[in-house]
């Protein structure tokens, strides 16, 4: 792996800080905070919890929006935004006193999501790197995958320090003050765009027709939105489907510990790869190895070596598909439309994150965890087979003969 230059290091550390704080101060605030603040509200946890789904389908709804803003505006305003929509909405949190209020506050996090995560953030790579931006991502999300380890600690010492109002405060302070001058000021600026620069900015990698981009945008859609809708919907009930398997309730705790070593590790891996890795060969292998571990799962019930094996390849499977869910855009894409398409992306796949834990939850109640197994595996060859009609239009589109303009005709003398 090459050194990294100075600019992308500056590029990754102001993004490791800001996402890691968006992350945990936004999706990963109620693991800590919500049974803590349910009795003080005089609200049922499923309320409480709700909160996560009003987030998604609010940040859903808001992300084509978001794409021609960063298009039109670019990645670093729009993060700012962002910052300052996570502020004001828990600051709401933080003075709630009812359903009203804190389902309010969990709109206005939802737009900060919209504005502030994942694909602005991946944005503001490309805006920077072009496309090298493939490696300076997978390191980002090195990061981002420790929101959990770092704020849920943070977030239960700060909530025995001050009380729970206090540390919404203090978060909202932490996105105000903290995120938002980094966002503006700390990020390097896009790479200068000269005739030859922006030439090669529009340029997408793959010489496409119109028809097949749109083929090519759906196909994605389709690969992402399903592969996230796995990996979200098996997230909270992976003890759940452990014991049904056979695991012990002790087995089933260090399988699920071990899913986030084995995803992170997966994702280090795919950043060493660096230039030499291909998004399309990742999401390729990412679905053959979730495949692997789900078969697995169903041919060895109640095995301890048949449980660990199904974990390193689920956790090895869905730590590489993560990645390749943040670059597929820029394997087919010029670098110019990478926001807009990663924006509009994200609305199925929000949308297909807020249903995934309900839907997978009723499937282990009411029919076991082979049917939950089964539905997974299927939609996991889903995912494969558009990933495959992927790679079959690539080459379609590489195997033509490059368009030439032809010469202008000469008139004929009299």
């Amino acid at each position: 792996m090459a050194f990294l230059t100075r600019r992308s290091a500056q590029t990754i550390a102001v993004l490791a800080v800001t996402q890691l704080a968006g992350w945990g101060t936004s999706f990963e605030v109620l693991g800590v905070m919500g049974r803590i603040i349910a009795p003080e509200l005089a609200l049922p946890n499923e309320v409480i919890f709700g909160g996560l789904t009003v987030m998604m389908i609010v940040s859903a709804l808001a992300g084509p929006s978001v794409g021609r803003l960063l298009e039109r505006h670019g990645a670093a305003r729009v993060l700012a935004l962002g910052a300052t929509a996570f502020a004001a909405g828990l600051a709401l949190l933080a003075v709630s006193s009812g359903a009203v209020v804190y389902l309010l506050a969990w709109v206005v996090i939802g737009l900060g999501g919209a504005l502030g995560l994942s694909a602005p953030a991946y944005t503001a790579v490309v805006e920077r790197e072009g496309q090298d931006a493939k490696r300076v991502i997978a390191i980002l999300m090195l990061f981002t995958g420790l929101s959990v380890t770092i704020f849920w600690p943070l977030l239960a010492l700060f909530n025995d320090l001050v009380g729970w109002r206090l540390t919404f405060a203090a978060c909202a302070a932490l996105q105000l003050f903290v995120c938002v001058p980094l966002y503006l000021f700390a990020l390097p600026k896009p790479l200068a765009v000269t005739a030859e620069g922006q030439t090669q900015a529009q340029r997408p990698p793959v010489p496409l027709s119109e028809p097949e981009r749109r083929q090519a945008f759906l196909l994605v859609a389709c690969a992402v939105t399903i592969s996230s809708f796995v990996t979200f919907g098996l997230a909270p009930a992976l003890l759940e489907l452990l014991q049904q398997a056979g695991a012990t309730p002790e087995l089933a705790l260090q399988l699920a510990a071990a899913r986030g070593v084995f995803g992170i590790s997966a994702r280090f891996i795919d950043m060493l790869l660096g230039k030499r890795g291909s998004p399309l060969l990742t999401a390729s292998a990412g679905c053959l190895l979730i495949l692997g571990g789900l078969a697995l799962l169903l041919a060895m019930p109640g095995s301890t070596a048949g449980l660990w094996i199904f974990m390193l390849l689920y956790g090895f499977g869905s730590g590489i598909f993560a990645v390749a869910r943040a670059v597929l855009p820029l394997a087919l894409f010029s670098p110019r439309e990478f926001g807009l398409q990663s924006a509009r992306l994200s609305l199925p796949q929000n949308l297909a994150n807020a249903a995934a834990p309900v839907i997978f939850t009723a499937l282990l109640d009411r029919l076991g965890y082979q049917a939950a197994t089964v539905f997974a595996g299927g939609l996991a060859c889903v995912a494969l087979l558009s990933i495959v009609l992927l790679v079959r239009l690539v080459r379609q589109a590489h195997a033509r003969p490059p368009v030439t303009p032809s010469p202008p005709e000469t008139a004929a003398r009299p």
